[in-house]
């Protein structure tokens, strides 16, 4: 079981966004497409648990500081380094061989990520700012990656809001790392002495803003209406902004925002949310209905 942590299978479901283009260009069911993004899926799933690997390796002495992330398996001692360099390496080059029998070019940009995940661990997670557009920029790959799989061009829309989603919850995740900078005086990441609270609250009032006007503006877009044939799409706006003011809360108020996987996993309000985003979407993509009912 502490090997199985140590490849954190629970953020697996961040290289869900793989199936992102499929969902949006309504071939969600279409099983020759959907083969090769679930190679896909496992592909870049073990390229994302390979850099986790090297990350705690590197971070060993960081998060035996940490009341959270002592309790990693490298931290704890619970496996060893030796152990754990091994498994780096199978799960590399699993990844790498999977990746090349989906596509070249796929084999390329998961190459492209792992690279400046790595170069991030090495010390540009140290420099404010920029560790959080690093982190934004692995969701882009992702829905790059499943684009490459299933050959769907991705719209410049679709790159803008899932980096700004990516954005938003990386700032959420370092504010909690200020805050536990302020309880425990130490500071948990170089990159917190670039940050300060107000610096946090201001950069997450202005991204979630961001977020919404421009969800709102895609969906209002001639060519997104075009695209979905119906003028209807701005209605999902309704569960975008009920997500964002709920993980507002829950990092305003109740100061939880350390993991976004967790709260995905726990959180009941946003998984209502997410869901009827995606059913609203499904109705809207996939539902042959009567357009004359909304009229």
């Amino acid at each position: 079981m502490q090997y199985l942590k140590l490849l954190r299978p629970t953020h697996w479901a961040k290289n869900g966004f793989l199936f992102i283009p499929l969902f949006f260009a309504g071939e969600i069911f279409n099983l020759h497409m959907v083969g090769p993004v679930l190679l896909g899926f496992v592909a870049f799933s073990l390229a994302a648990s390979s850099v986790y690997i090297i990350n705690d390796y590197m971070d060993i002495e960081a998060d035996r500081a940490h009341p959270v992330k002592s309790k990693r398996p490298l931290a704890s001692g619970a496996v060893s380094k030796p152990a754990a360099l091994v498994l780096f390496g199978i799960c590399l080059l699993a990844a790498f061989a999977l990746a090349w029998y989906v596509k070249p070019k796929f084999f390329f940009v998961i190459g492209v990520y792992f690279l400046l995940n790595v170069a991030y661990t090495f010390g540009l997670k140290n420099i404010s700012i920029l560790d959080i557009l690093i982190l934004s920029m692995g969701f882009v790959f992702r829905i790059k990656c499943g684009g490459i799989a299933s050959n769907i061009a991705i719209s410049e829309w679709l790159v803008i809001m899932v980096f700004l989603l990516a954005l938003f919850l990386a700032i959420a995740k370092r504010r909690d790392d200020v805050l536990l900078k302020q309880t425990s005086g130490k500071d948990m990441r170089k990159a917190a002495k670039g940050y300060n609270l107000d610096f946090m609250n201001v950069m997450l009032s202005l991204v979630s803003a961001i977020i919404i006007v421009s969800y709102l503006m895609y969906t209002l877009a001639p060519a997104t209406m075009e695209h979905f044939k119906t003028y209807r799409l701005y209605y999902t706006s309704l569960f975008v902004i009920a997500g964002l003011l709920r993980y507002l809360q829950i990092t305003y108020v109740e100061s939880n925002t350390g993991s976004p996987t967790k709260i995905l996993y726990k959180d009941r309000f946003i998984q209502l949310t997410i869901l009827l985003w995606i059913l609203s979407f499904y109705v809207l993509i996939y539902l042959p209905t009567d357009k004359s009912f909304f009229e």
